[in-house]
């Protein structure tokens, strides 16, 4: 059990440390880079990359969440923050809507930082930052903004895992959680099911660079709530198309398979894959036993795995 009290990035604002990473990330966004896609327009002049996004930050919803991992989500919920637009384009997409059309609400950083305290008025846990690649300015501009006013619970920085090395170093010190993706194993897989580009090649280094900022050990308060480390999500597909085995072989040989992994079962057709022959079915209970065996085989011990049918992390 851990007694930390504040979450780190107070320490940098205190400093001013969190200030010069804002300046710094919002200069980024003239020669967008925040991603492994290296688009390079312009956003502050209304350019649009490959994910949509401009300079302003659209949140497409913010509410108490309940269902995310029992050390996120304890009593009282995760203060979830959804961000719409993506820097994938998972055919399976449950949030499409959110994701591929950009349905939301543009708000300002401080509006940002608003509802960050406003949620830790309702008495979540965490602030929990869903999809965030593409506004780590807007986000660090926001906890700066929020940490003035008296934000004082932890970041939960929660990505599909197709991120930038560079970019997680603006946030080393300031996310307390990791809460990546690990969803493939092959390239071409990931190409041609979720739109990704070399997503194992930018994938594997950023987990390797969350591991390296948070450690490989879940710190927890004297509640059972996650106060620092990261944990490991990933989906099984039907037909073994997330190569699951594999995925897992990768962490437990290059990270450690002491990492919490929370081995997720709640696989529906959504968007494009109801007209898939490959994807237009949930898993099986066998599909799922044959992972969560891996698991086993690999030597995982921390972490959780659903049941069929009643799969419920978000």
């Amino acid at each position: 059990m851990s007694s930390v009290v504040y979450p780190s990035y107070l320490a940098l604002y205190h400093s001013g440390e969190l200030h010069q990473r804002v300046r710094r990330a919002q200069q980024i966004l003239e020669n967008c880079t925040l991603c492994p896609r290296q688009c390079g327009v312009n956003r502050t002049q209304g350019e649009r990359g490959f994910c949509g996004a401009l300079a302003c930050v659209r949140v497409a919803s913010w509410n108490v969440h309940r269902w995310e991992e029992p050390p996120i989500s304890g009593t009282e919920g995760s203060g979830t923050i959804f961000f719409s637009y993506c820097t994938g384009r998972c055919s399976f997409c449950q949030n499409y809507p959110i994701s591929q059309l950009g349905s939301g609400k543009d708000v300002t950083p401080e509006r940002l930082g608003g509802m960050m305290l406003e949620l830790q008025r309702q008495g979540c846990h965490n602030i929990n930052l869903v999809t965030p690649t593409h506004y780590v300015p807007q986000i660090l501009a926001a906890v700066e903004s929020a940490a003035t006013h008296g934000l004082h619970i932890p970041l939960v920085y929660n990505t599909s895992g197709y991120d930038q090395v560079d970019t997680l170093r603006l946030l080393e010190g300031i996310v307390d959680i990791y809460l990546p993706d690990c969803k493939y194993a092959d390239d071409a897989v990931a190409a041609r099911l979720s739109g990704y580009r070399a997503y194992a090649a930018h994938n594997r280094p950023a987990l390797l660079e969350m591991l390296r900022q948070v450690g490989t050990e879940l710190l927890l308060d004297e509640q059972g709530l996650a106060r620092r480390g990261m944990i490991i999500r990933h989906l099984v597909l039907p037909n073994g198309l997330a190569q699951t085995a594999e995925v897992l072989r990768w962490i437990a040989e290059n990270m450690t398979n002491r990492v919490h992994v929370s081995l997720m079962s709640q696989y529906y057709p959504a968007w494009r894959a109801v007209d898939s022959l490959e994807l237009n079915r949930t898993i099986t209970v066998e599909e799922y036993q044959t992972a969560a065996d891996a698991l086993a085989e690999l030597g995982f011990e921390n972490g959780w795995q659903q049941e069929l049918p009643d799969a419920y992390f978000g």
